[in-house]
């Protein structure tokens, strides 16, 4: 169990910061919103949140 949750951890907060990072190219490849720049805020929070969870994860497994 304590694998697993590490596991989900790491590739968490990998997901999440490539949400952060590459924010602008994701949407624009895969959302056809009006407004790009609500949406790729909202990746962006996602993203942060995304790594909240998983560096607490990774925090309380050690």
């Amino acid at each position: 169990m304590r694998i697993f949750l590490l596991f989900i951890g790491i590739v968490s907060a990998m997901i999440g910061i490539k949400f952060i990072y590459d924010a602008r190219p994701i949407v624009k490849d895969f959302f056809s919103f009006g407004d790009k720049n609500d949406a790729t805020l909202g990746l962006k929070l996602f993203g942060f949140l995304l790594v909240i969870i998983g560096g607490i994860l990774l925090y309380f497994n050690f």
